[in-house]
């Protein structure tokens, strides 16, 4: 996957998540490997780990890394990077490396969940999260997961069987809990009950939208975007349609940090032929 922007060398993006830490390298202006781990204790160790993972799968040696730009809760630990920069400008930038047009963003992580405006150039024009509680995000429908006794990547899918729609009266992590008991306990069908949950979701991020207004196209990004029961929800609440992912939706954050490297590369670049054209100039 080449980009517009390509710059010669090896740039990479790293993105250290509450539950996960992804990788992604460019080189000369290709994704050439990326990464995913679990997130350390240690933001510092996870995040070195996964750029040795990414590296890796890229057959990079780290001596050839121009520059490394981190993003993510955990990026202030990152002293191996040249730069840091915030989740929701990385997720910005990756939606606009992969997809131009993106004027909207859905991002669903583990702890938070954010509604972003972008602009053409794939800068932030404004956004909303929710950062308070864990309802809406990727360690709520852990919860639901644990709680149907099904692996979360099939909690989503599950909720396609539905033949209606159960509607929860919380988003509330603890309230759903003990609301999804007792509705199993009256013999509702569990998909009915999970497709219920990813609406009450999809509501609580409508809620984020209301305040910063969407407009087509719409990105999906964040862990949360490979479940299909989400995504569908999500078109149903907001009535919109968005776009069919073509890089795994879980490393949005760190391809855009891997871009901001890349630009730092350019502007290395022009700043060297800039030198070279006034030292030509005063021979």
């Amino acid at each position: 996957m080449t980009n517009s922007n390509a710059v010669r060398g090896v740039y990479v993006g790293v993105d250290v998540g509450s539950l996960g830490t992804k990788s992604v390298v460019i080189r000369d202006g290709e994704i050439a490997g990326f990464a995913i781990v679990p997130s350390h204790l240690n933001s510092e160790e996870g995040g070195l780990a996964v750029l040795a993972e990414a590296l890796a799968n890229a057959r990079i040696d780290r001596s050839q890394v121009n520059h490394i730009v981190s993003t993510g809760y955990g990026r202030i630990s990152a002293s191996y990077a040249s730069k840091t920069v915030t989740e929701i400008t990385c997720h910005a930038k990756g939606a606009n490396y992969l997809f131009p047009n993106v004027r909207t963003i859905i991002d669903i992580g583990g702890q938070d969940c954010k509604a972003i405006r972008v602009e053409g150039d794939g800068s932030v024009a404004d956004f909303a999260m929710n950062d308070k509680c864990a309802a809406g995000t990727g360690r709520f429908l852990e919860v639901m997961a644990s709680l149907f006794k099904v692996p979360i990547a099939k909690l989503g899918e599950l909720s396609l069987e539905a033949d209606t729609l159960v509607p929860m009266s919380s988003t509330c992590t603890v309230f759903v809990e003990s609301e999804t008991i007792s509705l199993l306990a009256r013999g509702e069908k569990p998909q009915n009950i999970q497709a219920g949950i990813h609406h009450a979701i999809a509501q609580r991020i409508a809620g984020l939208f209301s305040r910063v207004g969407i407009e087509s196209d719409v990105y999906f990004s964040g862990g949360v975007a490979k479940n299909k029961g989400m995504r569908k929800a999500l078109e149903e609440v907001l009535k919109v349609k968005i776009v069919e992912p073509v890089f795994d939706p879980q490393l949005t954050g760190a391809l855009g940090a891997a871009a901001f490297a890349q630009a730092l590369g350019a502007k290395e670049a022009r700043a060297k032929e800039a030198s070279l054209v006034a030292a030509s100039a005063a021979e």
